[in-house]
């Protein structure tokens, strides 16, 4: 049934509420009913004008009948319907199942189901698309069109990096068929997330936020604690050749900028320190977020720590009495590190647990030297009476 968006009833509906109207029900339930998953709502005057209207022919029983159970169909959350959208609804389903078998912790057949299954997902959002726009999905051997032809398209609406990613995804899913993968879930993660997220951005550029699947899903969580040392040997443990066969394969088609791309592959760089309560949380940005550089610059620059971390306490106490004007000697700086938690007291079993934005433990001379940015917060605190009369009363 077509959808009419100016909110006026279209031939069709203008039948069914006539024979409502024939069966005896109120106004107001047929106008409630009518409603019902409608993008533009009508008001009772409508349901009033087919009253007065002897021209329109009242639908059959079987159509009512059928309009009520369509009706019952629509999805009060995403507003997709079981008969107007099922292409669109099981494309959803599928990437939710990939996801969830994914995430199991009971499951051993990860990579197996999610290639097979996010392949189905993006089939469907794709034949969705190509209806909607008018074009045949029915080839003449009655089959419908592949994945990969739909990708391969001049009107294909998904960027290069996720066409790469679902190149991939296809060959991994044609590995499945013939290979046993084993313990090589990993291996394949970060074209899964990228996969995941594009999935996500895809589904709301062409059928709106509404039908978005992150209301529908929350990250997963572990019992065991990452351990560094641990997640670096995974990554080689147990890997059978063909999968490091198939993993050359995926990227020797491409180029340096094209396996780059967080489309194709998603990647995030965890770094382990100490840190307050309120900066103890992950965050995800992407490339196209502002500042989104500065984060990329920060995490590829290198700097040597002598450079970064220049200063020993000594020589902290002097700028800081000579940029304050306050009498501040190496005493106080004792004070104003543990006053700060700045860094841990002497004989602790992890000393190098220090505040990282302003100080380093060196294990090669087993001491500790400051950056310019603790210069700068020991001057702008200390340019407070109150503050500089409170850091000299402070106990050791």
């Amino acid at each position: 049934m077509a959808r009419n968006p100016e909110g006026a009833l279209t031939d069709d509906e203008k039948r069914i509420v006539k024979g409502f109207l024939a069966r005896g029900d109120r106004n107001q339930d047929i106008q409630a009913l009518v409603n019902l998953g409608r993008k533009a709502t009508i008001n009772s005057a409508r349901v009033t004008e087919v009253k007065q209207d002897d021209a329109i022919v009242p639908a059959s029983d079987a159509d009512l009948d059928f309009f009520k159970e369509k009706k019952k169909c629509y999805d009060p959350q995403t507003g997709l319907n079981l008969y107007d959208d099922e292409r669109l609804i099981r494309a959803r389903e599928a990437m939710l199942l990939a996801v969830q078998v994914f995430n199991s912790p009971t499951l051993r057949f990860k990579a197996e189901v999610f290639a097979v299954q996010a392949n189905i997902a993006w089939t469907y959002l794709l034949h969705e698309f190509y209806l909607r726009e008018g074009a045949q999905i029915i080839q003449e051997d009655g089959r419908s069109l592949l994945l990969s032809q739909m990708i391969a398209r001049e009107d294909c609406p998904l960027s290069q990096g996720i066409k790469d990613n679902l190149e991939s995804l296809k060959q991994i899913r044609d590995a499945v068929e013939h290979t046993l993968f084993r313990r090589a879930d990993n291996r394949f993660l970060s074209i899964f997330q990228a996969c995941c997220l594009n999935f996500e951005k895809t589904i709301c550029m062409l059928f709106g936020p509404d039908v978005a699947l992150s209301n529908d899903l929350s990250f997963s969580l572990q019992f065991a604690k990452m351990d560094f040392d641990q997640l670096v040997q995974v990554q080689d443990f147990d890997v059978p050749e063909h999968i490091r066969t198939l993993e050359k394969q995926l990227d020797e088609d491409l180029g340096e900028e094209r396996l780059s791309d967080i489309e194709y592959r998603f990647r995030v760089v965890y770094t382990f320190e100490n840190s307050t309560k309120s900066k103890s949380h992950i965050k995800f940005v992407h490339p196209d977020d502002e500042g989104a550089d500065e984060v990329r610059n920060v995490l590829i620059k290198r700097e040597i720590s002598d450079k970064l971390f220049p200063h020993k306490a000594a020589v902290v106490a002097s700028l800081v009495q000579e940029r304050s004007g306050r009498q501040f000697n190496t005493h106080n700086h004792t004070q104003a590190w543990r006053k700060f938690d700045v860094r841990p007291r002497a004989n602790v079993g992890q000393p190098e647990n220090t505040n990282k934005d302003y100080c380093i433990y060196h294990l090669a001379h087993g001491d500790y030297t400051y950056s310019e940015k603790w210069v700068d917060f020991l001057v702008s605190y200390l340019a407070a009476d109150a503050n500089y009369k409170e850091l000299r009363k402070f106990k050791l």
